[in-house]
């Protein structure tokens, strides 16, 4: 069994993490124009999280906002990159000096899902500080600490005949304790689009 978190995993916020596990669903809309692409939802059902795509200087982008309408994270596509890299800015910014995190897939190639994330201090890249394993379309991925068995959170995609009817993807979330849920949100949202440009392409 893998080793609890010595202290908080806080990647966007302190404020984002709970003492406790939290449970998530992240339910992701066929077609929205006013309400969003993607919405994240506590165990209670209440709306903690929105994601919306804008596109800016011919490159997709996604906004994550709170429930209030306040912009937490802007996530953006690099253009003509191989390994399908996304960076993760805070708030509405694109600039360098706001970057937190970037995903990028282990390999060109994959018959599972593996994605490294690598916080902005980072600059080498020998080693990743987190890694995203599993089968995404198999519905059960998890997250991992570096390159560690510590999982951080695990994710399931749920089907429902109301889903399918209505064009929807759900996925289940469990944030481990004193895990930044902000992050975690913004990570499924990109292993989603990346594997959506997989399956399309």
């Amino acid at each position: 069994m893998a080793a609890p978190l010595m202290g908080p995993v806080a990647v966007v916020g302190l404020e984002f993490c709970a003492p406790y596990a939290v449970p998530l669903t992240v339910t992701k809309k066929a077609l929205s124009l006013t309400d969003g692409d993607f919405v994240v939802m506590d165990g209670n059902g209440a709306v903690l999280l929105k994601v919306k795509g804008v596109f800016f200087a011919f490159r997709e982008r996604r906004l994550l906002l709170d429930a209030a309408g306040n912009r937490l994270l802007s996530m953006q596509a690099k253009i003509l990159s191989i390994h399908d890299r996304w960076k993760v800015f805070r708030g509405d910014s694109s600039s360098e000096k706001d970057l937190l995190f970037s995903v990028k897939k282990s390999a060109v190639i994959q018959f599972k899902t593996e994605l490294d994330v690598f916080l902005a201090a980072n600059t080498s890249e020998l080693v990743c500080d987190f890694k995203v394993k599993g089968s995404y379309f198999e519905r059960s991925v998890a997250i991992y600490l570096g390159s560690s068995d510590t999982v951080i959170a695990q994710v399931s995609r749920q089907y429902t005949v109301k889903n399918v009817l209505l064009g929807r993807d759900t996925f289940g979330v469990t944030v481990y304790p004193n895990v930044d849920y902000v992050f975690i949100a913004a990570l499924i949202v990109i292993l989603d689009e990346i594997n959506r440009e997989g399956s399309d392409s």
